[in-house]
């Protein structure tokens, strides 16, 4: 696979039949605000408390404690020295990072499981546990949507339980976004004309989830960043220095990317997916120095990132569409580029692996 070859067959020889694409997405209020979603929170973070929803974390505001008059108290002497010390508050959780599922849910869920992270039920039982996904939760897999669902419901149960849930932007949120609020529009993508529609279609993408597509899915998908920095690790979800373009700081990046959407055009929505479809840019030749152009830019020691599954950044032969029945073997995160990057993408989509893993490695 070349860089950027996902967009390759998008507008590229003979001319495709066009396909009539049902485009009943509006686009929700938050588009016409001034800035990038005025009143909206990353996703993951606790609402606060109101009367017309519940809030996606519950935090006590009030105490229902009965009122006790000092004449119904019993005075006890206390020795000083059985009271116990004040205890230092507990510092954060300890941090999982999760690879690109594509709609594997069921994979998704017994990979949490076995790191603790959710019970049998799937529910949050990790406490004050910090989880991170990389980006590319729909195409290729079964059950894109329903992933989707799966990360918003952890992130409520993980806020109200003193840790979260979070998630980055990957590409094919791009795309899904892209297919549904432009469907068959003609955009340039450099290489004559090419349809996001027809993108997603030659990418993996699922009738069951367009179906299934709702407003709070595509707003919380336009919602997501691009880049985080959590405990000396830089997480993104491509490898490659195209984040560059959009800022010289982390908050600058994921303004410039949401206001990109936010503005809701075709043509630069599609070159925001084109630029985060770049990959291997940390593979090969000079790879270690486009990571510290990274690191020296946003901050970390090491880069966490999806996209390229790893059987690819090892030259192994495999299919992103699972047409390869000998999957690869894949048994844990890849560390390459001289130590600075983490490769996290397991290959699900190719009978390999879906990573959940705690961060740092171990050494």
């Amino acid at each position: 696979m070349v860089e950027g070859s996902m967009t390759q067959g998008a507008g590229q020889g003979p001319e495709a039949e066009r396909t009539a694409t049902v485009r009943d997405f509006r686009v929700p209020a938050y588009v016409h605000e001034t800035g990038p979603y005025a009143h909206s929170m990353h996703p993951g973070d606790v609402a606060p408390p109101s009367e017309a929803s519940h809030p996606e974390g519950y935090t006590p505001t009030q105490r229902d404690l009965p009122v006790i008059n000092r004449g119904d108290t019993v005075q006890v002497t206390v020795d000083p020295a059985s009271v116990p010390a004040p205890q230092p508050a507990a510092g954060p959780g300890p941090l999982y990072v999760v690879g690109d599922v594509h709609g594997y849910l069921d994979e998704l869920v017994a990979a949490l499981q076995e790191q603790g992270l959710v019970d049998s039920a799937g529910q949050w039982c990790a406490g004050p546990a910090r989880l991170w996904f990389l980006g590319d939760f729909t195409d290729r897999g079964p059950d894109g949507i329903g992933v989707i669902d799966l990360v918003m419901r952890l992130s409520a149960e993980a806020a109200a339980a003193g840790g979260y849930c979070k998630a980055l932007m990957g590409n094919h949120e791009l795309l899904l976004l892209g297919a549904k609020r432009f469907g068959d529009t003609p955009v340039n993508s450099g290489a004559g004309t090419a349809t996001f529609q027809a993108a997603w279609l030659l990418n993996g993408g699922q009738k069951s989830d367009m179906d299934r597509l709702q407003d709070h899915h595509l707003q919380w998908m336009a919602r997501l960043d691009a880049v985080e920095a959590v405990d000396d690790h830089l997480l993104l979800h491509s490898d490659t220095t195209a984040y560059l373009d959009y800022g010289r700081s982390i908050e600058e990046v994921n303004d410039t990317v949401r206001e990109t959407i936010t503005r809701n055009d075709a043509d630069e929505v599609w070159d925001l997916f084109r630029k985060f479809t770049k990959r291997f840019s940390f593979r090969d030749e000079g790879g270690a120095e486009a990571v510290r152009s990274l690191l020296d830019t946003y901050g970390g020691t090491r880069v966490v990132h999806g996209h390229s599954p790893i059987p690819y950044l090892l030259g192994e032969v495999g299919s992103e569409d699972g047409e390869d029945d000998n999957g690869p073997v894949v048994e844990g995160p890849h560390v390459y580029a001289e130590g600075l990057a983490i490769a996290m993408d397991g290959g699900v989509t190719m009978a390999g692996k879906l990573l959940v893993q705690q961060l740092p490695l171990a050494k």
